[in-house]
């Protein structure tokens, strides 16, 4: 992805980024907060799906990008 979006962009938006669980085929993503999870569904789930469907060896359609849940 770095190599897509460029350092800074990527620093600024996946730093923290967990990519938690597949389900079928929705890939399930955690970001640090809503505007990044919306600013990183809106522009790089397609990267993200064809990356992960790669590394995963199997088909990824949809990506789901959450905002981190805090525990108080």
């Amino acid at each position: 992805m770095a190599l897509i979006v460029g350092a800074t962009t990527f620093d600024r938006l996946f730093a923290g980024v967990q990519f938690d669980e597949v389900d079928g085929n929705i890939l399930f993503v955690y970001a640090k907060d809503e505007d990044t999870a919306a600013n990183i569904e809106d522009e790089f789930a397609l990267h993200i799906s064809i990356i992960a469907s790669k590394i995963l060896e199997r088909e990824i359609n949809v990506v789901v990008v959450l905002p981190r849940q805090r525990v108080s």
